[in-house]
């Protein structure tokens, strides 16, 4: 059994679960006349599956792709409509859908077939129409007949139409969402079924698409979904903060280099620090020399390649930093947003890799 006493490596990812609520209160502020399906999957974005649905409980409902987390949100007594994403994959799970009240996406004509050989009633689905993402969802060609497949089976309780748009973080994207849109809107024409179309993205800049449910994902995080707005400018608030501690110094000299490959070189004397922090821990390995980073609450730089257990920064100008000064990697004070951008990757991606090796830690409760 191990000692309480030793002293663990310093690395720890704490989720401030007051930052969830308050990012819940911006998306009811950006859509006050839609229902909010909170988007939980992956492990609610690498934050905790459980911890962060009783932080958003006040959410409408859940969005997930993982029929075992759902079974487990259900078991955690939650009452929550929850939609599985990616629906379901053979009629044995059909028999779990109806024992938790589950909602599943329907997105191709195998899913419609299951469904109408199923013993099961009462089952609610979406129905997902592709309007040019080109990932999930009946072609507009295929839908009209693929909905009167699922109105004429008798498993199906509640019926209602989503979609997913493709360019709603960019900023120039409107006539491409609007394209979308107009699809969307001429196919499922005549139709009273309750819609879904909108991703954080389109809950911000495109408010007439909010329809009776939205779909936020990385804005509950605190994370920017548009790629020229900060998540500060938005009024979201991080909800990870990834930290650690310095674990050694070292004084260089002009002409050193460091790390892996030497890919960093000093120009002159200086001071470097290395942080309990690596790809291992999901900090990404591509991040290059330049990356900020928090020593002491003070802005600085990471050098050199990142290593799987341990990275480098530059302390030349971090007054007091020594032995178990602490670091910021990405959260409050460190948007993960620019960690991102730097390392030409996503925040989504950033959060859900996080190692499960990192320990959590919750506050805010």
């Amino acid at each position: 059994m191990p000692d309480a006493k030793l002293k663990s490596r310093p690395i720890q990812a704490l989720i401030d679960l007051s930052k969830l609520e308050h990012n819940l209160t911006v998306v009811r502020r950006y859509a006050p006349n839609a229902r909010i399906m909170a988007v939980i999957k992956a492990n609610a974005y690498g934050h905790g599956l459980l911890h962060t649905a009783q932080a958003l409980k006040k959410a409408d409902g859940f969005a997930i792709s993982e029929l075992n987390a759902a079974i487990r949100l259900r078991n955690a007594g939650f009452h929550h409509p929850i939609l599985l994403l990616e629906g379901f994959f053979s009629t044995a799970e059909l028999a779990q859908l109806k024992r938790y009240h589950l909602t599943a996406v329907v997105h191709h004509r195998a899913q419609i077939e299951m469904l109408s050989a199923s013993e099961h009633k009462g089952l609610d689905v979406f129905i997902k129409l592709n309007t040019g993402m080109n990932r999930l969802g009946f072609s507009p060609k295929e839908f009209s007949s693929a909905i009167q497949s699922l109105k004429a089976i008798a498993a199906i309780n509640q019926l209602s139409l989503m979609t997913h748009f493709a360019d709603a973080d960019d900023p120039n994207g409107q006539e491409k969402v609007n394209k979308q849109l107009q699809c969307f809107n001429t196919i499922t024409a005549g139709l009273n079924q309750p819609r879904s179309l909108a991703n954080s993205a389109a809950i911000i800049r495109y408010p007439h698409t909010h329809h009776e449910w939205v779909r936020p994902g990385i804005m509950l995080y605190g994370a920017s979904p548009l790629t020229d707005k900060t998540a500060d400018e938005l009024g979201l608030k991080p909800v990870m903060t990834l930290s650690s501690k310095l674990i050694a110094t070292q004084n260089i000299k002009a002409g050193d280099r460091v790390g892996y490959g030497g890919l960093f070189q000093a120009i002159r004397p200086m001071r470097i620090g290395i942080v309990a922090c690596g790809y291992a821990d999901g900090y990404p390995r591509h991040a290059p020399t330049g990356t900020p980073v928090l020593v002491n609450g003070q802005r600085t730089r990471t050098i050199g390649r990142i290593s799987m257990d341990m990275l480098a920064v530059d302390l030349s100008h971090i007054d007091n930093s020594e032995m178990d000064s602490p670091v910021v990697l990405w959260g409050k004070g460190q948007p993960v947003d620019e960690i991102a951008q730097l390392a030409d990757t996503v925040s989504y991606e950033l959060l859900c890799a996080l190692a499960p090796r990192v320990t959590k830690k919750y506050s805010g409760t």
